[in-house]
């Protein structure tokens, strides 16, 4: 017999939704009900017989409420095993009666933390006595049952309306797993603000990373890998997981993570003036600025117009009713913003596969934070690539100085090549990209690459001659040899940022000098792999 019949309750929480209408229920099925401070208040004061814990161990509650359930009376009731001999020895000699249901959910340590409090209102919302009873309920799930969100409420309401006022141990296990991941998560927190807020870590010794299902995936990159989105158990940056999607299908694996580039990059543009961002398996084909939404997206696309084709569309401004008829031209899978007019809704609603995901705000490009990849036999981490260049902070090494728009072209080039796979190569002009090489061995080819895509882009639009002519090449990382810098020269571009910092800086130089190009070093590197 694996059912376990619930004749006494201990209900102790800090959200106390539903915990009256609980109590209520459990009360009518003739539940002992034992609980402590504001809990047993809030039940007393809905007309229920409750018992204090204080009754039960005979002991105070002390301490302004950190000493009331860290004691036998009450973990004897959790921990014993009900048939084993010694243990109901014990219980009986000692008088420790039986606790059948745990109804606890935690001090709020995030919220407290979230709402700029001082350190030591911190330290006192980090519950002790919780964690120790969730975790005794959990540990002897054989015999006791744990709840701690209140979500669960009605489903335990109808585990005991289906079992004759019991749970089975199936339902009973499931809410222990359950358990341990709350108080795993809370710990992880604690750790979390002691280490990073608290004590300034980088890099603690041990890092904890806890999060919660959002929901499982239909697959992975592959039809045959299994995918599903987690969500951080704390307060989350604005991102593709917190957006409202208005209509089409379930969100894919490939489609998280491309909206996700998609938005770290048209992040990078202040609103001031509308941005299109096109994305194509995680790097963006097309990028544009202009006076207009729907300019932004004609330039956008004219960059390289046949990879957009099922791409992700992301837009730093709410989308209107013209660019949205002009997005739904093609097949795009994807489409994100920070608002759209109802007219623009409309024109995609005719596009029922199309999925539209609408944001309150767009992500910081400069938020601090950890990334992490796993490894076999490791994790790696590292902190957000959130460095920034200012046109003040470029060195000109050229003979030659550039001119205000090619800095500015160089500019804009370069906030592209932070998001684009390494060799990243980005020819722009007048605020747009002409041509993308993404993710070569070589940044010679990664030239070329970008100069073909923008000669296709010329040849698809009836343009005399290609964007790249009198354009800025931006390069992620610095050119180890002249040859990717004299493709670009080939490809028309008159202006080059780079990194700097290569063996071969000089010999790179002089060949800019001799094409007669300028060029800026940044000091900074945005490798992306």
């Amino acid at each position: 017999m694996t059912d376990v019949a619930i004749k006494r309750a201990l209900l102790s929480v800090s959200d106390k939704t539903g915990i009256v209408e609980l109590a209520q229920k459990l009360a009518a099925q003739g539940v002992e009900l034992v609980s402590t401070g504001g809990t047993a208040r809030a039940i007393r004061d809905a007309g229920l017989d409750v018992r204090d814990v204080s009754d039960l161990t005979q002991f105070p509650e002390m301490m302004d409420g950190r000493v009331k359930t860290l004691h036998p009376m009450v973990h004897g009731g959790l921990l014993a095993v009900r048939d084993n001999a010694e243990h109901a020895a014990a219980m009986e000699e000692h008088a420790i009666g039986a606790i059948d249901l745990v109804v606890v959910n935690l001090y709020p340590f995030v919220n407290t933390v979230m709402s700029g409090a001082d350190r030591d209102t911190i330290i006192e919302n980090i519950d002790i006595g919780g964690p120790s009873m969730v975790r005794s309920s959990a540990k002897n799930h054989a015999f006791v049952t744990i709840v701690t969100d209140p979500a669960d409420y009605a489903t335990l309401e109808n585990e005991m309306a289906d079992n004759g006022g019991a749970t089975t141990l199936a339902f009973r296990k499931k809410m222990a797993a359950k358990a341990f991941a709350a108080t795993a998560a809370y710990d992880s927190a604690i750790s979390s603000w002691f280490a990073f807020a608290d004590q300034g870590a980088q890099f603690p010794e041990a890092l904890t990373v806890a999060t919660r299902l959002g929901n499982t995936l239909r697959y992975g990159e592959n039809p045959h890998q299994q995918a599903a989105l987690y969500l951080p158990n704390g307060p989350a940056s604005p991102g593709v997981p917190q957006a409202s999607q208005v209509q089409g299908k379930e969100l894919s694996y490939n489609n998280l993570n491309d909206a996700d580039a998609a938005l770290g990059l048209v992040a990078e543009f202040p609103a001031d003036r509308p941005a299109i961002v096109i994305v194509k398996h995680a790097n963006p084909c097309g990028v544009a600025v202009a006076d207009t939404l729907l300019e932004a997206w004609q330039r956008a696309l004219a960059c390289d117009s046949v990879s957009a084709f099922g791409g992700i569309v992301a837009s730093n401004v709410p989308l209107d009713a013209a660019t949205a008829e002009a997005i739904t031209q093609i097949f795009t899978e994807v489409v994100i913003a920070p608002g759209a007019e109802d007219a623009a809704k409309a024109v995609f609603a005719s596009k029922k596969n199309l999925r539209l995901l609408m944001l309150d705000q767009l992500p910081d490009p400069a938020r601090p934070g950890l990334e992490m990849k796993s490894i076999a036999g490791g994790m790696l981490f590292q902190s957000r690539d959130n460095g920034v260049v200012s046109a003040s902070d470029l060195k000109v090494v050229t003979k030659r100085q550039p001119t205000e728009q090619e800095v500015a072209d160089a500019m804009f080039a370069w906030k592209v090549a932070k998001h684009v796979k390494s060799n990243a190569i980005v020819y722009a002009k007048d605020g747009v990209t002409a041509g993308i090489g993404a993710g070569q061995m070589n940044r010679r080819d990664s030239s070329r690459i970008a100069a073909v895509r923008a000669e296709e882009a010329a040849e698809a639009a009836g343009w005399d001659e290609s964007r790249t002519v009198g354009s800025a090449v931006a390069s992620d990382a610095f050119f180890p040899f002249a040859d990717g810098l004299l493709s670009a020269v080939e490809a028309g571009a008159t202006m080059v940022i780079q990194p700097g910092g290569s063996m071969r800086d000089e010999e790179v130089i002089a060949a800019a000098d001799e094409a007669g190009i300028a060029m800026v070093f940044t000091g900074m590197r945005h490798f992306k792999h």
